[in-house]
């Protein structure tokens, strides 16, 4: 296994759900906030594990999570907030400043859904990049730590333990 690299297995919709709710748990217990990204195809769970994400954390009851597909952003009132970008219907454009904005908010945790579709270029300098692939039972996730989150390693493998 490379060291900047996990693998997570979600047999199901159940495994995905406490995937979300570990990673909320991670985020809340050591207080580092670190972008998501998610690449996977329509259906592979992207929402669904953003879902339990944003509703382990407080304020969660104030947040109706949805794909914002078809206004590209949705924001959460959580502590922390979350802003939920979803890049599907920006193929070949480039984000606005808003997107890049919260994309560096250190008080705000920054799901992006579609990252494929922003330029790596434009990428911050730390970030979590889960890429959902299917599985002969359900989904696999390659976790890459890009930048200064691969310092989380060690933390962030002994949160995700029993998904590998």
């Amino acid at each position: 296994m490379n060291s900047d690299k996990l693998i997570i297995n979600l047999p199901d919709v159940e495994a995905t759900l406490k995937l979300g709710s570990t990673l909320a748990s991670f985020f809340l217990e050591t207080k580092k906030l670190v972008p998501i990204f998610l690449n996977g195809d329509l259906g592979a769970g992207k929402t669904t594990f953003v879902r339990a994400l944003v509703e382990s954390f407080p304020g969660a009851q104030n947040a109706e999570v949805s794909s914002p597909s078809f206004n590209i952003l949705n924001i959460y009132p959580t502590k922390p907030q979350v802003a939920h970008f979803d890049l599907y219907r920006l193929e070949g454009q480039t984000p606005d400043d808003d997107f890049f904005d919260l994309l560096s908010d250190k008080k705000t945790l920054t799901v992006v859904e579609w990252i494929q579709y922003l330029n790596i270029e434009f990428w911050p300098e730390s970030a979590l990049l889960f890429t959902w692939t299917p599985a002969a039972s359900g989904r696999k996730i390659e976790l890459t730590l890009h930048g200064s989150a691969t310092s989380l390693y060690e933390e962030l493998a002994s949160f995700l333990k029993s998904f590998q």
